[in-house]
């Protein structure tokens, strides 16, 4: 059994380029997928924000009215203790957990991306050849894993990530602000992008990421793939 920390975006509101607040937080299914597919393979799953805070689900990515909002809300609802209390990510230390993942919707592009605890989480998960597993926009808080001398810990690295054109059709649009394939490929990553929509998954050794929601179960389960390895 392997010790998984899930970080989680802390941010309830993203600024768009026009200045308006824009609701958002993790997206559910996201979230969802990876707790379940983790916590049935037997790894226990602690949730951290930054500054301890409850996190908020993204009001776009939850429709109670449906049967599969509805059943996204019955887990949330089952696991709320854990999201009621998470851990504070600065009182995290380096090499206390096996996995670090990270969920996405827009939210982590708000905080996570220049969370200098999670920054420092990842340098050492990245030196240390740990489990790291992203998923559509939680690539963003790998923006944070810069090293000492600045440096991008993941320079050179393979990953997927919710793709620039995915954002421009079914995203934030032109109102986002800033675009998160573009950001990575700017440091050194190499992104490496199915159709839109499609699911998803590149494993780069202990790199493991999704490129959208409907990556979300795919994703989850090549991480437990990669956690049943060690």
């Amino acid at each position: 059994m392997a010790d998984v920390l899930m970080v989680v975006t802390g941010a309830d509101r993203i600024t768009l380029t026009d200045g308006t607040a824009h609701p958002t937080g993790f997206w559910a299914e996201e979230l969802v997928e990876l707790h379940r597919g983790l916590t049935a393979a037997g790894h226990r799953v602690d949730i951290a924000t930054p500054g301890g805070r409850r996190p908020a689900v993204d009001p776009g990515s939850l429709d109670d009215t449906t049967t599969e909002g509805a059943a996204l809300r019955e887990y949330l609802d089952s696991i709320d203790a854990a999201l009621g209390t998470p851990l504070d990510l600065s009182g995290i230390g380096d090499g206390d957990y096996d996995a670090i993942v990270l969920p996405g919707g827009h939210g982590p592009m708000a905080d996570l991306a220049t969370d200098e605890h999670l920054g420092r989480l990842l340098v050492d998960a990245v030196d240390r050849n740990a489990v790291v597993g992203v998923l559509c926009h939680g690539p963003a808080g790998l923006l944070s894993a810069v090293r000492s001398d600045g440096a991008f810990a993941l320079a050179g690295r393979h990953l997927a990530v919710f793709t620039d054109e995915e954002e421009r059709i079914g995203g934030l649009g032109e109102r986002t602000p800033y675009l998160v394939e573009s950001r990575l490929r700017e440091l050194g990553v190499d992104v490496q992008s199915g159709a839109p929509w499609s699911s998803t998954v590149v494993a780069d050794g202990s790199l493991i990421s999704g490129q959208n929601p409907q990556s979300s179960v795919a994703t989850a389960e090549r991480i437990v793939q990669e956690l049943a390895r060690r």
